[in-house]
């Protein structure tokens, strides 16, 4: 077959601003986009024995790359899908039809590079070239005003850097045709959770039901929050609120999954500003948008160090493997309402928000001595918005560990709960055996006395666990 090249998807599962696909269509007479489900990503296991890929996420994928093989047909092509390991299956597809060349966007990270690594190997072996796109960041290496290995440690110093002379590109558009190659061979079945081994996702919680994978559900994700609703004029105000839907943007799971551009959003953003209002919080998410772009090059720069206990620093933080200790933080069980009520949202949605994250892994780590990469390994696992960089970004920061300039840094966990769910009304929703407890207790139960406990309808011990610890003092 002459001029053919095949696409292959990865954590890009879409078709606007897709710099691999663009580039495919230019260059070949023919694409044949592909998908596939790596086995060892799906059924495995991480260091600790967490599900490398829990259901959340799996349902999220099997989601977007049924969307993406809809949205595919509509141009005219159609989507492989496979199971297996990439470096062999996408391999045998190159050898099979003789195509000229596998296009895909790059990742940086070991696992994912390996991959990329092997298959590129096995191409030059048939005379084949594996050709790289970025689909991943809001800026182009190319036009930062410094190289990786010189990006800042400190993000204020990151960010004044890039704003002064940095630019966005414009996102890619979408090509109207995508021709299809003849293509006799099975094009293979959309896998479900069962096909790993997985349980299914009830939908109990407005995350069950709002989260759903692809990129036609990211795109009216982002219409609803900036166009319908406004609520992109609040995000600022609101952001650390941990109850409910619109308190935030939640693009993070359709970005981590790459069914949305980050350059899309910010020219979205863009249009919104001028047409409706700019004010502090459309920059804050542009600002967001650039915290994940610095844990992307913290991770290029750092490379498996931010994998590492030492993290990009080099020190070393402590930490235990007690896994009884672990297990009373991860089934939400500490005695600590708002640290129990977080992990249980994440146990039953694969969500939490990113005031919970930091004050879930800051407990962990400070106030249960355990150590911060089981903690990582956990969040791996569950969250639908698993991005690796930014996951174990935020673990070094939070454990001392990373690119934080405050030594120590510390939640005071009855603090934080009174802060941001003052009334209790998170707390309750998530424990709901405290539902009747006054909000002067809410946030640490213990203090009631047995006439409180009974009138609460809440036996300290029985029906709520006592605290596991004593927390430190700490302003």
């Amino acid at each position: 077959m002459e001029h053919i090249a095949i696409l292959w998807f990865r954590n890009d599962l879409r078709l606007h601003d897709n710099e691999a696909l663009v580039e495919a269509t230019q260059k070949a007479k023919y694409v044949l986009p592909v998908y596939v489900f790596d086995e060892r990503i799906f059924c495995g296991k991480t260091k600790f024995g967490f599900e490398k890929i829990g259901k959340f996420r799996t349902k999220f994928i099997i989601e977007s790359v049924a969307d993406l093989r809809e949205n595919l047909r509509k141009k005219g092509s159609d989507l492989i899908i496979k199971i297996g390991k990439p470096e062999e299956e996408v391999f045998r597809l190159a050898k099979s039809i003789k195509s000229s060349w596998v296009f895909c966007n790059r990742e940086r990270t070991q696992e994912e590079v390996d991959v990329q690594d092997n298959l590129e190997q096995n191409l030059w072996a048939i005379g084949q070239e594996l050709r790289f796109a970025r689909g991943k960041m809001l800026y182009h290496t190319a036009d930062l005003p410094f190289p990786v290995s010189q990006v800042p440690d400190v993000f204020t110093n990151f960010r004044k850097e890039i704003e002064s002379s940095s630019h966005i590109r414009p996102p890619f558009e979408t090509p109207m045709v995508i021709p299809f190659p003849a293509f006799t061979e099975d094009r293979g079945v959309l896998p479900t959770l069962f096909t790993f081994d997985k349980e299914d996702v009830v939908d109990k919680h407005i995350e069950n039901r709002k989260f759903k994978g692809g990129e036609t559900n990211a795109l009216m994700q982002l219409n609803a929050y900036f166009w319908e609703t406004k609520n992109i004029e609040n995000y600022k105000v609101t952001r650390n609120e941990m109850l409910g839907w619109d308190f935030s943007s939640k693009f993070s799971a359709w970005l981590s999954s790459g069914c949305i551009s980050p350059k899309f959003i910010f020219c979205e953003l863009q249009k919104y500003e001028k047409e409706v209002k700019k004010n502090d919080s459309t920059y804050w998410l542009y600002f967001e948008l650039l915290w994940r772009d610095f844990f992307r090059l913290t991770g290029k720069k750092y490379g498996n160090r931010i994998f590492k206990k030492t993290g990009t620093r080099n020190i070393n933080p402590g930490g235990s493997a007690d896994i009884k200790i672990f297990d009373k933080w991860a089934k939400g069980n500490t005695g600590f309402p708002l640290i129990d009520a977080n992990m249980r949202q994440l146990n039953q949605t694969g969500f939490m928000s990113n005031r919970g994250r930091q004050n879930v892994a800051s407990f962990l780590v400070k106030d249960l001595k355990i150590s911060w990469l089981m903690g990582a390994e956990y969040f791996e696992s569950l969250l639908i918005d698993y991005d690796p960089c930014s996951n174990y970004g935020n673990w070094n920061y939070i454990a001392g560990v990373g690119n934080d300039p405050r030594e120590d840094r510390y939640f005071n966990i009855l603090t934080q709960s009174k802060r941001y769910d003052p009334q209790g009304d998170f707390i309750k929703y998530w424990l709901p055996e405290l539902e009747k407890v006054p909000s002067q207790y809410i946030h640490f139960p213990e203090d009631m006395n047995v006439i409180d406990q009974s009138g609460s309808c809440v036996i300290i011990g029985d029906d709520y666990p006592f605290s596991m610890i004593q927390l430190k003092n700490c302003v």
